[in-house]
Order: structure tokens, then C-alpha cells, then sequence
């Protein structure tokens, strides 16, 4: 679905991207984890065409990114922002229907089947109620679903998220990604990058860890989610143990000691964790 060829990016005389080979096949379900700076973001945007390849090439469905059009692209890849401006007096339904733009006549307005994609995708993440509501009135939790939504009702073979889940509960967090996963069971390539590893541990099938501008670990999540990964990935112990009901590995930060000028007076302060 997106294969990424010596890909070489960034901003101004910067290179953020140091080459890099990626393909993700139609139908995974992937998470892009690292710390920030890691190239995450930069990543993404090269490969829904946003950010133009400064060496390499990005292939969509087989065709390449570049000689493609805005409309072309979004046929194939939906893709939910880290940040995106919020037009306060602009319409949630309005927003929303705006996925629907690759499929519009020459001079067409939104057809009933836009209305009902658009619809379809505003219950599907919890927003159906907010469809009257202008933008500027929603918290920055309802702001994000409704981009969700947006790019639900784009419709498109794969979606890419940048930190989707950011500012949301943890309620909605589950309901979002489960939400990703039933997309993914019938068909869609998805691709999130977050920082919340547990929870990329509990949906996705492949992990792709970057660092520095690279891919630094890359595989199946029993492969690659492991304490020697994620204490080099994030430069900190952290400690991989199986979740109580699914089995699933998951992840601890392992506190170190606290330093002195902080733990005068604190009973017990400086020697890490203690057990209760």
C-alpha cells in the first residue's frame, strides 16, 4: 500500500529523514513510536504526499506520490493531523463532510451519499450529537474525534494518524482504537503514530520504532516490544511485562532514584520505587 524508497526529507537546510526503506502492505495495522524528534511526524507527512521528498520516492498503491493530485491521493490516504487550525465558526457537519471532497462532481455540491458517509462517520467516533456545533465551542478532546470523523468519511484505502488520540480519555482512546481496528479487520491500512506504547502494543500488529531520523526497530509486537528496545529506544529503563488479560506485552517506566536537591526531607525519597 506505501512503499517509501531512500527517503530523505525535511525543513529549511535540515534534514530530518536519513533515508529511509519502508513498506507497509495493504491490510496491516501498524504503530510508529519513538521519542519526540524521532521523524515521526515528518515521516507522515512525506508519505500522504504533504511534504515533498527532498531525495527517494514515496509509492502509493503501486503509483507515485509525486505525479499524483491532491484528489488522486486522498482517494487513497486519509490522514488525521497532530495539529490543525481550528475554524471556530466553521460547522462540525461542515468539517466533517469536507472528507468527502475527493469525490466530488466537477461543480458538484455533496450528494445524500456524502450526507450519509458523513453522518456514518460522526456516530462512528461519538460526535453525531456535536453536528450543529461550531468548532470554536468544542474542547480540544471533541476536536480531535471530529477530525477522526473527517477522515473516516474520507473513505479512503488507508489512513494515517498522527497522534489521533491525543487529548482524549482513556475511554475514548479505546474507543477510538477499537474503532481503528474494526476499519482494519475489513480492509483498511492504518497507520498511528503515538507516544502511548501500551496502547500501540494493544492494537497494532507491527511496530515501527524511529530514532534520530531513522527506523530503529521494526517487526511484529512480541518481536520488537521488549525492555532492551524500549529502555534504547527512549534512553530509560523501562520494564515489559504481560497484561493480566490479554497477554499482551506492556510497558513500565522504572523510576530512578530522586535526585537530592529534591528529596530533603522526603522519608524514603532517593531510592526509587518501593513496593507497598
Amino acid at each position: 500500500m506505501i512503499r517509501i524508497q531512500g527517503l530523505c526529507a525535511g525543513y529549511g537546510d535540515a534534514d530530518v529523514l536519513g533515508g529511509i526503506d519502508l513498506h507497509i502492505a495493504p491490510g496491516e495495522m501498524v504503530g510508529l513510536l519513538g521519542p519526540n524528534g524521532a521523524g515521526k511526524t515528518t515521516l507522515l507527512l512525506a508519505a500522504t504526499g504533504i511534504l515533498a521528498p527532498r531525495r527517494g520516492s514515496v509509492r502509493l498503491d503501486g503509483r507515485d506520490a509525486a505525479v499524483l493530485s491532491a484528489r488522486q491521493r486522498a482517494r487513497l490516504v486519509a490522514a488525521v493531523p497532530q495539529r490543525a487550525d481550528n475554524a471556530g465558526e466553521l460547522r462540525v457537519r461542515a468539517l466533517v463532510l469536507m472528507g468527502r471532497y475527493p469525490y466530488l462532481r466537477f461543480l458538484g455540491g455533496y450528494d445524500e451519499d456524502d450526507e450519509t458517509a458523513a453522518r456514518a462517520a460522526m456516530e462512528a467516533v461519538g460526535v453525531a450529537h456535536l453536528a450543529a456545533r461550531r468548532l470554536g465551542e468544542l474542547s480540544g478532546g471533541e476536536f480531535q474525534r471530529v477530525l477522526a470523523a473527517r477522515a473516516l468519511a474520507q473513505d479512503a484505502k488507508a489512513l494515517i494518524l498522527d497522534e489521533a488520540s491525543a487529548g482524549l480519555d482513556i475511554a475514548r482512546k479505546m474507543e477510538l482504537y477499537g474503532l481503528l481496528a474494526a476499519r482494519n479487520a475489513a480492509g483498511a491500512t492504518i497507520v498511528a503514530a503515538l507516544h502511548d506504547v501500551n496502547l500501540a502494543a494493544l492494537f497494532c500488529n507491527r511496530l515501527i520504532f524511529m530514532k534520530n531520523g531513522n527506523i530503529a526497530a521494526d517487526g511484529p509486537v512480541a518481536a520488537v516490544f521488549t525492555s532492551e528496545t524500549l529502555s534504547r529506544i527512549y534512553d530509560t529503563d523501562i520494564l515489559v511485562v504481560a497484561h493480566p488479560r490479554s497477554g499482551l506485552p506492556q510497558a513500565l517506566a522504572v523510576p530512578g532514584p530522586v535526585p537530592a536537591r529534591l528529596s530533603h526531607g522526603v522519608p524514603g525519597a532517593g531510592d526509587g520505587l518501593r513496593h507497598r
